[in-house]
């Protein structure tokens, strides 16, 4: 079990019960969402596939188990999913089909200090969790716990930059008064592809690839990494 006292972030408290139902709809309410959401599904599925089609995945964050369908097309798949909500996790197992839930098997826990062994699953599988990471001693423990539980590999999105919504977003930024361009003050961060192949180094991964949501467009990147 991990010694790490956990992290909170300012945003955590938010996911309680009605935030919690409200993320369970989110992504199926206009065309827009829904095609999203497809997209997301899509390269999600073939991040997993380039980390061999793990058996045993940890789902961390889970949320309300918007990913859950798609890890279940995985026949012998084993679902761990975690969050540091027990509201979400309630949500996704109340609100997904119960045919998804039987495979899942749901605990809360922290990101930054998870309650299971070393090398305990074979993949962690993150979406929409660290571009919410400002600070890089933040990142650098989150991925090292991360190390510690996955025996393999990890499939983690983020935002990162190189790409026309990242242009646009900095450009956007440089026009705010100086007060509200304070990074600290924001919960979504764009961080340098440099930075954070850097830091994936540092924490003891190598990177196997990655899939974008939409190539030299959208801020979205999946990395797939590996357990040196």
């Amino acid at each position: 079990m991990s010694k790490n006292p956990p992290i909170e972030l300012e945003f955590s408290g938010k996911y309680d019960r009605e935030h919690a139902n409200m993320y369970l709809n989110k992504h199926k309410t206009g065309l827009s969402r829904r095609l999203s959401h497809w997209r997301e599904v899509q390269i999600a599925r073939a991040a997993l596939k380039m980390a061999g089609d793990p058996n045993l995945v940890l789902d961390l964050p889970s949320g309300a188990g918007r990913f859950w369908p798609m890890l279940c097309e995985q026949p012998n798949r084993m679902i761990l999913a975690a969050d540091n909500s027990q509201d979400m996790l309630d949500a996704g197992m109340s609100g997904q089909a119960p045919e998804v839930t039987a495979r899942v098997k749901p605990f809360q826990t922290s990101a930054f200090a998870i309650d299971l062994g070393e090398n305990a699953v074979d993949c962690i599988f993150s979406m929409r969790l660290m571009h919410h990471i400002g600070k890089a001693d933040h990142r650098q423990a989150m991925l090292k716990e991360f190390r510690r539980v996955t025996r393999d590999t990890l499939v983690i999105s983020l935002w990162v930059d190189g790409n026309y919504k990242a242009w646009k977003r900095k450009r956007s930024e440089a026009r705010r008064p100086a007060a509200q361009r304070d990074p600290l003050l924001q919960n979504r961060f764009v961080i340098p592809r440099e930075t954070i192949e850097s830091e994936f180094k540092q924490a003891g991964f190598k990177i196997v690839g990655h899939k974008d949501f939409i190539p030299g467009y959208a801020l979205w990147r999946i990395y797939v990494l590996r357990k040196l």
